[in-house]
């Protein structure tokens, strides 16, 4: 996923170096079953898996709708909804046989989480990254990730302390797709929405490539996975804001002004360790698993930058911030929200979907305005 430039090892250390990536991932797993417990071990290499698998498959979420929106190519999109569909499928009747065990990512509609979901599909484009894609590309050494990683975190934690006032503004109930009714009426949306992708594509694209299917199954193997071994379904928001809110807790901050931070099950886990926050282990394990690809394949990360105006940094700021911010209000980036959400039968995810892709179109825009298309 990255375009970041990897210097190359000579060959005769390849097998060396990927036999100490593969032992160093089998270490840290095993370190965290044994620190805090296997289920925590066994988060950490899904996400690890997570990594491996967007990064190694070059697959993501911003990178295939700019595909769509400008150059009218499917196929990226096309994975996306059969991944979900896929994930829908296993996922809708566990949650109906396990009512106690397990937990949809469900939200309510709301003019915040509208917007939220609006101004995250901009700002992702600007930075062609969203939650797990800035977390992937990070791990790649892609240095506009890296800017704007910390200040997603940021992000995420003002927009958490500031959520209950922003939900304020009106929303309608939780509202789901439940049982088989739920699940026909689920994969019968994501259809509709594949055969308009389909009719909208470009005369002799590639509908669905073999690449693309194969890390729809992937990634749909790997939340599936999630969602028994953590009882919730893959997210990727609520980590990085949590990562922030135990920094500002360091720092001497006080989170007595936020009713989500003062929240009991929030407040435990700013003071426990993120090695028992189920949704840090996978974004860790993100984190990882994309970097540990990249060595396998270059070797290591060159220092130097791509000559972006300084327009671009700040712009690179400010969207990280954004990212961050409005993926909160919307309950979820492209993962929780858009991926999870449908995947487990919630309304908002499809409010998500269609207000979050009306964005990407803005941030296509913006993009090459801050500097970010075209390198100096």
């Amino acid at each position: 996923m990255s375009d970041a430039t990897l210097s190359a090892a000579p060959a005769g250390a390849r097998p060396l170096r990927r036999i100490g990536l593969i032992a160093a991932a089998l270490v840290l797993v095993a370190a965290v079953m044994l620190l805090v417990g296997a289920r925590y071990g066994m988060l950490l290499a899904i996400g690890l898996g997570f990594g491996i698998a967007l990064e190694g498959l070059r697959f993501g979420f911003a990178g295939p709708w700019r595909a769509m929106i400008l150059r009218r190519e499917p196929s990226g999109l096309l994975a996306q909804l059969l991944s979900i569909a896929l994930v829908a499928m296993a996922a809708m009747p566990l949650l109906a046989s396990h009512p106690g065990e397990l937990s949809g990512a469900q939200a309510p509609v709301g003019l915040a989480m509208i917007g939220g979901a609006f101004v995250f599909g901009a700002a992702m484009q600007v930075v062609l990254g969203c939650g797990s894609g800035t977390l992937v590309n990070a791990g790649s050494g892609n240095p506009v990730s890296l800017l704007a990683l910390p200040f997603f975190a940021i992000g995420s934690f003002a927009g958490a302390y500031h959520l209950i006032w922003w939900t304020s503004l009106g929303s309608l109930p939780v509202l789901t797709f439940t049982g088989l009714p739920g699940l026909a009426a689920t994969l019968g949306l994501l259809a509709a929405v594949a055969l308009v992708v389909l009719r909208l594509a470009a005369p002799g694209a590639v509908r669905l490539n073999r690449r693309h299917a194969v890390a729809a199954a992937v990634i749909a193997a790997l939340a599936i996975a999630n969602l028994v071994v953590a009882g919730q379904p893959w997210g990727v928001v609520y980590g990085l804001g949590l990562w922030a809110a135990k920094g500002y807790v360091a720092l001497g901050g006080d989170l007595a002004g936020s009713a989500f931070w003062t929240a009991p099950g929030s407040m435990d886990r700013v003071q426990a360790s993120l090695l028992t926050d189920y949704t840090s282990l996978t974004d860790i394990g993100l984190i990882a698993g994309a970097f540990g690809v990249a060595a396998w394949r270059r070797g290591g990360f060159s220092a130097g930058l791509p000559g972006y105006p300084a327009r671009a940094w700040i712009a690179t700021v400010l969207a990280g911030f954004l990212l961050g911010y409005s993926s909160r209000l919307a309950f979820g980036c492209n993962v929780g929200a858009f991926f999870s959400g449908i995947s487990t039968g919630s309304l908002h995810g499809w409010a998500w979907f269609a207000a979050a892709f009306a964005g990407a179109h803005l941030g296509i825009r913006l993009r090459p305005l801050a500097g970010l298309e075209a390198r100096t």
